[in-house]
């Protein structure tokens, strides 16, 4: 099954694909929010590799990098919802700005403190730093201060999947009941992943959270290498 897998050029884009649209399909007949269509598709691509043995770069280089290509674009189309609702979040820039800084902070400290209590390398500190931004900034942040690109890739994954999976909930639980405060917890938190729950819950929100990934990225890349001065 693998040597099929890498005759084929698309295999990989034709297994992502076919994932997404199988656990959208699920999560529409099952109406929960755990089952997010992210969440399931990212689980069954890695169930298949490693049900059939079949090595992650086969899975970009037939097909999985083109999904990387178009990921910087598609990011970028998150600014539409921004542009619709300009005038609303110019009102509340000192809110949003507020928020994003606040957002930041907590990450970074939460960071320092996993650098402590896990006795963590200083390399996989810095690893940790830019994980609450998109990939598009992450990865490069990264290997600029010195991490290690790829464990910045999955926890960059991982918290985009979270905030996708549980915003809704938290946001229920701390009672956030405010369009524009909801999208910028969840676009300060779980960046572009995060965001495309975040355009479900309505305009608003998903415009706040565009922004919120925008300044949090900004923020961080001015507040991360300083935090990676820390273990230097």
């Amino acid at each position: 099954m693998s040597d099929l897998f890498q005759a084929c050029s698309c295999f990989g884009l034709l297994l992502a694909m076919g994932s997404f649209q199988l656990a959208r399909s699920i999560n529409k007949r099952a109406g929960k929010e755990i089952c997010n269509p992210l969440l399931f598709a990212t689980l069954l691509c890695g169930a298949v590799l490693l049900g059939t043995g079949t090595e992650y770069d086969t899975f970009y280089e037939n097909g999985g990098k083109i999904l990387e290509f178009f990921l910087t674009p598609a990011t970028i189309c998150l600014a539409i919802p921004l542009y619709k609702q300009f005038e609303l979040l110019k009102k509340n820039a000192g809110a949003v700005l507020a928020g994003c800084l606040a957002g930041v902070a907590a990450h970074m400290a939460g960071c320092a403190a996993m650098l402590v209590l896990f006795q963590m390398k200083d390399a996989e500190y810095i690893s940790l730093l830019p994980k609450s931004i998109t990939t598009a900034i992450g990865k490069g942040l990264s290997e600029e201060l010195g991490g290690f690109p790829a464990i910045t890739m999955a926890t960059i994954m991982l918290t985009g999947l979270f905030g996708a999976v549980a915003a809704p909930s938290l946001l229920k639980i701390f009672r956030v009941t405010d369009p524009v405060s909801q999208g910028l917890a969840i676009g300060t938190s779980s960046h572009a992943a995060g965001t495309s729950r975040a355009v479900e819950l309505g305009e608003i929100q998903g415009a706040a959270s565009s922004l919120a990934i925008v300044t949090t990225g900004l923020l961080t890349v001015a507040a991360a290498p300083v935090m990676a001065g820390l273990v230097r």
